[in-house]
């Protein structure tokens, strides 16, 4: 759990391992639980097929959010779940996981400029009014609803001395596009239009409008002593 919490508020889960969204969520205030799911990307793409990079990461968002949703440990909770697609000269990159590809992917986009695309899929998993006793008021909505929120990212000019310093950091070996905004990645990025935070992984915005469908107000996320 991240931060004291002001009373009996309502628990939050983050279905994501990334650092970078935890710490997101503890500068804003928000606490919350992390609970990864066991998502297969690849199995999830090749099920409904090949989507653009807007729908793959909602698709994928509401696979993680519904995969821990459905454990025993979720029961009372909202689940928040994210991924990022980034869009280049019409094309969908994810993480690339090696060298080889960073480099090349690095190479194009110096000087140029793609869309971040980051999906959240929100899922309440507190009782709604046809689970609750006669004795009970439930708090629950039933809500599962998504959002995607993208940014365009501009980049500088890299040297080739640049890009091969920035992949010996390992660092963009497991970011979606290649590369970080709150990270060392920075450096790079002139300038971004939209959301710095769907950048960075997890629109802060984009959350409180989703949890209008839960009727739970952001503030009431908020922890006494946030990090």
């Amino acid at each position: 759990m991240v931060g004291i919490r002001l009373g009996n508020v309502t628990r939050l889960i983050l279905a994501s391992q990334s650092p970078a969204r935890t710490k997101l969520l503890t500068e804003a205030g928000i606490g919350h639980d992390v609970l990864v799911s066991d998502v297969d990307e690849d199995a999830v793409q090749a099920k409904y097929g090949v989507t653009d990079a807007h729908d793959t990461a909602l698709l994928l968002a509401r696979a993680k959010a519904e995969a821990v949703a459905a454990l025993p440990e979720a029961e009372g909770a909202l689940v928040i779940g994210c991924d990022s697609v980034f869009e280049f000269d019409g094309e969908s990159h994810g993480k690339p996981y090696t060298a080889e590809v960073a480099r090349e992917r690095m190479l194009r986009m110096s000087g140029s400029q793609g869309v971040l695309h980051t999906g959240h899929w929100l899922v309440d998993c507190r009782d709604t009014a046809a689970d609750a006793e006669d004795n009970e008021t439930p708090e629950g909505t039933g809500a599962t609803v998504g959002a995607v929120s993208s940014a365009e990212v501009h980049f500088a000019q890299m040297s080739p001395q640049d890009i091969e310093a920035y992949i010996a950091t390992g660092e963009p070996l497991h970011c979606a596009g290649s590369f970080t905004i709150d990270g060392l990645g920075g450096a790079f990025i002139r300038k971004v239009d939209g959301d710095p935070h769907a950048v960075v992984g997890l629109s802060i915005s984009t959350l409180r409008d989703l949890l209008v469908h839960a009727n739970v107000g952001i503030t009431e996320l908020w922890t006494a002593n946030p990090q």
